[in-house]
């Protein structure tokens, strides 16, 4: 019901409004070129930190499951975000990156099956069409790997999204996004090591301070906040609220930059929250209710 979702939104909309600022501190304070150390840097000392907070260990089906969720939601996907980010204009990659609801939206019918109405469809195909009025004056430079890794990435998140929340029933988030960020960030130090040469220089202070933002900031408790929306909120609505990162990565780079919104750039921000607003006023299942850390079945402390 739509007033058991109302808590729910603001706190899960803080995650993509949060990563609509990874474009930006990326390009601005961190050396190019290396898009797998990037990745790493924040997956894997988020997912440590985490972890030594939930303090509980996966038994069971929760081993190989979280090495899956791991892979899809962090070594691919932040593997095809760095990827796309250096090497293809925030807007392109936000305009591939927008088809993720509409993904999310018909995995979840077939895989979860949550109610699909034909509202659904037209609001993602908007959510598309107003990031692409959004980020049209910024030019269109169609780097192919580029437009492959937005493509990659916008799937596996996808993928990643409705797994979860078919396997993190009766789990806490805290503990689901510890384990997912350890074992991805695992995987993309190994990536990292075989593939990508190290830099040159040691990271300087306002590099450090970025590492730190995106690490503490843009995945501990932006993936914390994500996943308990996807776990209680129906599976389209939180890719539906990512519609709003590349809004603020778009204005963002406005203000940064002096410039002002364009007609066009208007009503695609106006296009992108109506898709939003209507995926959240859909009628959906009630949510369930979010059971104590402490009462998950495949869970123990160490």
């Amino acid at each position: 019901m739509l007033s058991n979702r109302i808590a729910f939104v603001p706190l899960t909309a803080i995650a993509p409004l949060v990563w609509g600022t990874t474009y930006l501190t990326t390009t601005t304070f961190l050396p190019p070129g290396h898009p797998l150390l990037v990745a790493t840097v924040r997956a894997l000392p988020a997912g440590l930190i985490l972890l030594l907070v939930a303090r509980r260990l996966p038994t069971g089906s929760w081993w190989w499951r979280a090495w899956i969720l791991g892979a899809l939601n962090f070594t691919v996907f932040f593997g095809c975000l760095f990827v796309a980010a250096d090497r293809l204009p925030g807007g392109v990659a936000a305009v591939v990156g927008g088809i993720q609801p509409l993904i999310v939206a018909m995995l979840g019918w077939w895989i979860l099956f949550e109610r699909l109405t034909v509202l659904t469809p037209i609001a993602g195909v908007a959510g598309v069409i107003g990031v692409g009025m959004i980020v049209a004056p910024g030019g269109a430079d169609l780097d192919p790997i580029g437009i492959a890794a937005a493509l990659g990435g916008a799937v596996s998140m996808a993928v990643g999204t409705v797994l979860t929340k078919r396997w993190g029933a009766g789990l806490p988030p805290l503990t689901i996004t510890a384990w997912q960020l350890v074992t991805g960030g695992i995987l993309l130090a190994v990536l990292t090591a075989f593939l990508e040469p190290l830099p040159d220089a040691l990271p300087t202070a306002p590099e450090l301070g970025a590492y730190a933002y995106l690490t503490l900031i843009g995945t501990a408790l932006a993936y914390v906040l994500w996943f308990r929306g996807v776990r209680a909120l129906p599976t389209r609505l939180p890719a539906f609220l990512g519609l709003l990162s590349p809004v603020v990565a778009v204005l963002l780079g406005l203000l940064v930059a002096g410039e002002t919104l364009s007609a066009l750039q208007t009503a695609g921000l106006v296009t992108v929250l109506a898709s939003v607003t209507a995926a959240v006023a859909q009628r959906g299942p009630k949510i369930p209710d979010v059971p104590p850390v402490g009462l998950e079945p495949t869970l123990k402390r160490f």
